[in-house]
């Protein structure tokens, strides 16, 4: 028997057998991270012949992965062309799910969906029904690659009298679906490197285009269907509805709050027309939810603003989509609960429907983890590395919801805090996911027995 042979064997023999699909979503993401990051590694992926080593590497290839665009290096600078088709294929496969892209393989070699790919795929989708789950995905892949050409094609036309041909198609096609994918990378670092999209700050149909796709990304692959089945708000579901009314409210209310705390702020909106003040209030108000562009400095944001951009970003966009956070319908539970506490009810109701007492717990339940995580972050960069504990705390939550914006703090970063800005970025695009999908919200077994009752002084 030859050595694959044997592997093979032994695989068959010891590989886990009733993974759950939260699990193999884990470990899957994991194990295109560590591919990603094997193949960043190679001296081909980087511009000067050198191999950049693995930890840089695996930090960009989990920033790629779980769509954060945190960087250690500027991306143009640092990579190759093999290295940026590289980051790009990453973001696409962990913007869209990997699924996605297994669904893609397993439709062009004609082959059936099982049972255990179908639960997968409702899962990654955070879809708990399996009926339709194929059409659904086929649908995702198909309204994905759409909304990107058509992104990319007005992003082409916009370069190109500017850059040349070459360079307007992969301007375009690269921070299309990076701003799909609500990634944040670019590779505008060949005008001024690390300078994100500062130098667009006055360019309307850039920060628009790239907004619109940061904005349908972060709607969810579910709210699109249901969008194009029904068209009418009446005929939404009560989640759609939330979905919809939730990402204009905090649209709008981040918009109008930069612009009230950064107006006269002479490192940010200050210096700029009040056209441009208006336009680059809404886009900073866009790509707080997880999308990681920079169209201002984030270093130069008043106290105020670091402050409200954070809560901004660990709100994120919506459940089943290519945005990160804590996500939108979390958020409104969250304040529909401490309203009908607040009046003294014991329901929490929205729309003529009440909500589960069970999805209300697993909301707080997430929404503790995510602050109780970000609070140790910042305190852990602050105390391991040269910044304050402002600067890092906005880094922490910026890789803990998968935004990917920073105050110009992350090649500052010690080791230990690269480490745990990569866990985090992990646990944020896979690890609340997972408890929210694969174990704070399913099937629970029956509790045996109860202890007593008793009563405690709150408040």
């Amino acid at each position: 028997m030859t050595l694959r042979a044997r592997l093979y064997a032994f695989w068959v023999k010891k590989r886990p057998k009733n993974l759950s699909a939260a699990k193999i979503i884990a470990l899957t993401f994991g194990a295109i991270i560590l591919l990603g990051a094997a193949l960043l590694t190679l001296p081909i992926a980087s511009r000067s012949g050198f191999s950049c080593g693995f930890r840089p590497a695996l930090f960009t290839a989990t920033s790629a992965t779980c769509v954060t665009g945190l960087v250690l290096y500027d991306t143009w600078t640092q990579w190759s062309g093999f290295g940026q088709t590289v980051i790009i294929s990453l973001i696409q496969i962990g913007g869209l799910g990997f699924m996605s892209a297994a669904t893609m393989l397993v439709f062009l070699l004609r082959k059936r969906i099982g049972f255990k790919q179908r639960l997968v795929m409702a899962q990654s989708l955070s879809v708990s029904d399996m009926d339709g789950i194929v059409n659904l995905q086929k649908t995702v892949l198909k309204g994905s690659f759409a909304i990107e050409g058509i992104g990319a094609t007005i992003l082409f036309f916009r370069f190109l009298p500017e850059f040349g041909f070459g360079s307007a198609l992969k301007w375009g096609v690269f921070h299309s679906i990076s701003a799909f994918c609500n990634a944040g990378f670019d590779i505008f670092g060949c005008i001024t490197p690390g300078a994100s999209l500062m130098e667009f700050q006055s360019d309307p149909i850039v920060l628009l285009t790239l907004g619109a796709l940061v904005v349908v990304g972060g709607l969810g692959f579910v709210v699109w269907q249901e969008i194009a089945e029904h068209r009418s708000f009446r005929k939404f579901s009560v989640y759609t509805k939330l979905v919809l009314v939730t990402s204009l409210s905090l649209l709008l209310t981040g918009w109008v709050m930069t612009c009230i705390l950064e107006w006269n702020n002479p490192g940010t909106l200050g210096p700029m027309t009040v056209g441009e003040k208006l336009l680059n209030g809404l886009f900073q108000s866009i790509t707080l939810r997880t999308a990681g562009f920079a169209a201002i400095d984030q270093a130069l944001l008043t106290e105020a603003g670091k402050g409200f951009s954070m809560i901004l970003m660990l709100i994120g966009g919506s459940s089943g989509s290519t945005a990160g956070g804590l996500k939108t319908v979390t958020f409104v539970v969250l304040l529909l609960f401490m309203a009908s506490r607040a009046r003294g009810k014991e329901n929490v109701a929205v729309f003529k429907h009440t909500i589960p007492q069970g999805q209300v717990l697993d909301a707080m339940t997430i929404a503790f983890i995510m602050i109780a995580l970000a609070v140790f972050g910042g305190i852990f960069i602050s105390a391991t590395s040269p910044i304050g504990f402002t600067d890092a705390l906005y880094e922490a939550v910026s890789a803990l919801a998968t935004v990917g914006l920073t105050a110009g703090v992350t090649g500052s970063l010690s080791i230990p805090a690269q480490i745990l800005i990569i866990l985090y970025m992990y646990f944020g695009r896979v690890g609340v996911l997972t408890i929210s999908l694969g174990f704070l919200t399913g099937d629970r077994a029956e509790e045996r027995f109860r202890y007593a009752e008793t009563k405690l002084l709150i408040g």
